[in-house]
């Protein structure tokens, strides 16, 4: 142990370490876009078996209510088991858990074992390896309370990171659709407008935003396959909304209900929601810019200025020096 101790602090073997990360690191840089798939084809296959899926599931029991959530098939493994024979499903809120994952882009009954599983697997093994760390290596140079209470610290921070990774993924994922958002609208808006149906508008704006925004289209897929073989259209529209979380698609969700149910005219909302999102992504930008300049007071005063005065006082102070 004083053996693998004095290795895993010496110097040169620390940067031999480094340098040997970075390398790998480089060359996997190189070669990753040698490796990268293609994710349009690869959500649009996802978007297939999810209307296959509902296609088998219409046929199989046309009596079940249409409000109850859609479901791939059940996985089976070692996950499976140790979520249902711990009760974690009910423990850890799986309507909530599915949802959350839902709208990060993780569909299916896979996703919420394998989210159960790291939630309850994940602070065992951080507080194991910060306890390798702080005990046995001495890590950070703690005392004893010290390295009890990183331990016990990094226990509830792995329990915390599957909940940190999701809200993170649904953020982005909810940003790369609101941007693409108003276009789609205005897309859907000539679809509707030229007399094309709800349907086949928005199996067209899908294709038609594959390229820009994969995010955007799997969603209007998806919902262009529940129209077909859901019992209630409206349920189909509600799933959208739910799957996105956005504020500006619920509202578009509202205008296609009551469309669909008074018969009120559809292209008229698509345009004032249409340039209200517009208007709403200005604004968000227009935040972010306001947003900067007190950002950058600190990175000015801590490195710009420093060097400011070095070069304006520099010269004045060598030229005292010389003197005295």
């Amino acid at each position: 142990m004083e053996a693998l101790v004095n290795t895993a602090t010496d110097p040169q073997f620390q940067i031999a370490l480094l340098v040997s990360l970075a390398s790998v690191a480089t060359f996997f840089t190189v070669i990753e876009p040698l490796f990268r798939r293609d994710k349009l084809k690869e959500r649009m296959k996802q978007v297939s078996d999810h209307r296959d899926r509902l296609r088998q599931q219409q046929r199989d029991s046309l009596a079940k209510k249409s409000s109850k959530r859609l479901r791939s098939s059940t996985p089976q493994g070692a996950m499976k088991e140790i979520v249902e024979n711990l009760k974690l499903l009910e423990v850890f809120d799986e309507e909530s858990a599915r949802k959350k994952l839902m709208m990060a882009g993780f569909r299916g009954q896979r996703p919420v074992f394998v989210f159960m599983t790291a939630r309850l697997g994940l602070p065992f093994v951080v507080a194991t390896l910060v306890g390798v760390y702080v005990y046995a290596f001495n890590g950070f140079e703690l005392d004893s309370l010290g390295r009890l209470l990183a331990t016990l610290g990094s226990f509830f921070a792995g329990f915390y990171l599957p909940n940190i990774y999701v809200n993170n993924s649904v953020k982005k994922r909810q940003q790369k659709i609101q941007l693409a958002w108003p276009d789609g609208l205005d897309l859907l808006l000539i679809c509707v407008e030229s007399g094309m149906s709800v349907e086949a508008a928005l199996q067209k704006v899908g294709q038609e935003l594959g390229g820009s925004c994969v995010e955007l289209a799997e969603e209007l897929g998806l919902t262009t396959a529940e129209l077909s073989y859901l019992q209630e259209r409206k349920q189909a529209y509600k799933n959208l909304a739910d799957r996105t979380g956005l504020e500006g698609v619920k509202a578009v969700v509202t205008a296609l209900i009551q469309s669909e149910k008074y018969g009120t005219p559809l292209g008229q909302s698509l345009r004032v929601m249409a340039d209200e999102s517009r208007m709403l992504r200005m604004q968000e930008a227009e935040k972010k810019a306001a947003a900067l300049p007190p950002k950058l007071t600190v990175p000015m005063i801590g490195f710009f200025l420093p060097v400011l005065f070095a070069v304006i006082l520099g010269p004045a102070i060598m030229q005292v020096m010389d003197i005295l």
